[in-house]
């Protein structure tokens, strides 16, 4: 798409500079955004010598036969090699990764630095545009997370385990090894539960975290059922012998759930269970069913044959032994769902753990946030500069954003995009991360849970179903707990 502007640009201009933003959208839940991964698309792919002699013959030839005609910038892309030993001449400035900013705001900027390759800065946007995924994928989970920790402190008076309460079950419901990737980074940025192996191995490469989440032994329907039907329990048990010690989760519901959890967890291996420790928890897996039901008539099978107790703020909880995970069906709408549902009936949201896997990693897509890549500024190469924007009639929702940018918080303490070059540089927030071909500003997954972590008015405003994030940018004074 990119590969023909060279020759549409005026003829005298010398830079290119253009941002990233999650444009607002009326009604929408999501009111904010989670920045994540950069860090990884600029490694991956922008850092470095990324222009190359065979890579330029390769597009040469590429786009010949793709377009019919003579349009690759041949020229333009060996200069960069023999100027800047293949380089890219470009400043990227971002948001600090993990930091919550609300939407409609400039997240990252990008120009050129060198006036003969002004083209460049939009040639990349296609690449850059891709943060929508990561972006998206963090703003999900932490919107997971705020939900749970609401019924959580509710509940139980705690954030205690809050950070293994939505485990990653995405891998095979992704479109790539990358997707798995990033988007099970990007879950990283807010929980300690996966089992996206990939998002642990990016999170180790790019953001220095040698182990970013965590899992227990687990079975599938596969290990239960090739026992035969009537062979359940034996099923069963052989899990008990194997795994002794520490947590382990069984996916009961491959016949019948509720007999399951009567017949057999509850009578027939009834002493196997109660001899578990605390730290050895049984965690039972319903995977089939209407979820809110289904979760709540198997805590109630679970209460009768195993007993319940009341915590300090009065809701049941099973004994810490037995626990139950639900993965079928959870999105952001029915673990909400289950957990009111739960409440209402008196238990605490101590008791369960909860799975997800298309609706964390893959159904988003760029219209979720509304991301959108647009020019603001360009200069002639006499210095001339001239704000630039779109404000198309038929929709002023995509109208853009004029001149320069800067991110900064106002006196008030909203974060707030500033225009048309007004910002004051001490009060900008967006850090130069990329300069000519090489990452200056990296932040580890250590920082930017830290940057994501949860505050208390998060929580209030979820209680109160407030859409007016200004409320929660106002008075950041109470971080929740440690991670969170």
């Amino acid at each position: 798409f990119q590969i023909t502007h060279y020759k549409q640009y005026p003829p005298d201009v010398g830079k290119i500079y253009s941002y990233f933003e999650c444009r607002t959208k009326k009604g929408d839940r999501f009111n904010e955004v989670v920045f994540f991964g950069l860090q990884y698309l600029l490694k991956k792919y922008l850092s470095g010598p990324v222009v190359t002699e065979e890579k330029i013959q390769q597009a040469k030839q590429i786009y010949q036969l793709h377009f019919k005609q003579s349009v690759f910038d041949e020229q333009g892309w060996r200069k960069i090699l023999e100027k800047y030993d293949g380089r890219l001449p470009v400043r990227i400035k971002a948001v600090p990764e993990g930091k919550i900013i609300p939407r409609g705001n400039v997240l990252f900027t990008v120009e050129n630095t060198d006036p003969d390759f002004f083209w460049l800065t939009n040639y990349i946007e296609t690449m850059l545009v891709q943060m929508w995924y990561p972006i998206t994928v963090a703003t999900m989970s932490r919107e997971f997370k705020k939900i749970l920790a609401t019924y959580l402190k509710a509940t139980s008076g705690s954030l205690e385990g809050l950070e293994y309460k939505l485990h990653d079950f995405g891998y095979r419901g992704v479109s790539s090894q990358e997707s798995a990737a990033l988007g099970g980074a990007a879950h990283l940025v807010n929980f300690c539960s996966t089992d996206t192996v990939a998002g642990l191995l990016m999170a180790q490469q790019y953001y220095n975290c040698p182990m970013a989440g965590f899992s227990i032994p687990a079975a599938e329907h596969s290990t239960i059922i090739s026992w035969g039907r009537n062979r359940e329990k034996e099923a069963f048990e052989r899990l008990l012998d194997h795994f002794p010690t520490g947590p382990i989760s069984v996916v009961s519901d491959s016949y019948d759930i509720f007999k399951a959890c009567k017949q057999i967890w509850g009578d027939k291996l009834k002493e196997r269970v109660l001899e578990r420790s605390d730290d050895s928890t049984l965690v039972i897996r319903p995977d089939s069913g209407d979820p809110v039901e289904t979760v709540t008539e198997v805590l109630k099978i679970l209460e009768d044959c195993f007993g319940s107790s009341l915590n300090p703020v009065g809701y049941k909880v099973l004994p810490p032994f037995i626990r139950i995970i639900q993965g079928d069906g959870i999105d952001i709408h029915s673990i909400e769902e289950i957990l009111k549902k739960l409440k209402e009936e008196g238990w605490s949201a101590e008791n369960v753990f909860f799975g997800c896997g298309s609706a964390l990693l893959q159904k988003i897509n760029r219209d979720t946030l509304n991301c959108a890549f647009k020019c603001s500024y360009v200069e002639k190469t006499d210095g001339t500069g001239m704000d630039v924007y779109k404000q198309p009639v038929t929709d002023p929702s995509k109208g853009s954003k004029r001149g320069r940018l800067s991110l900064r918080r106002n006196s008030d303490g909203f974060i707030e995009t500033v225009e048309k070059g007004n910002g004051k540089p001490e009060e900008d927030m967006l850090v130069t991360v990329f300069e000519n071909g090489n990452v200056v500003q990296e932040y580890s997954l250590e920082e930017i849970r830290k940057n994501a972590r949860l505050w208390e008015e998060d929580l209030v405003l979820l209680q109160h179903n407030e859409d007016d994030l200004n409320a929660k940018e106002h008075q950041k004074q109470h971080i929740m707990n440690g991670m969170h």
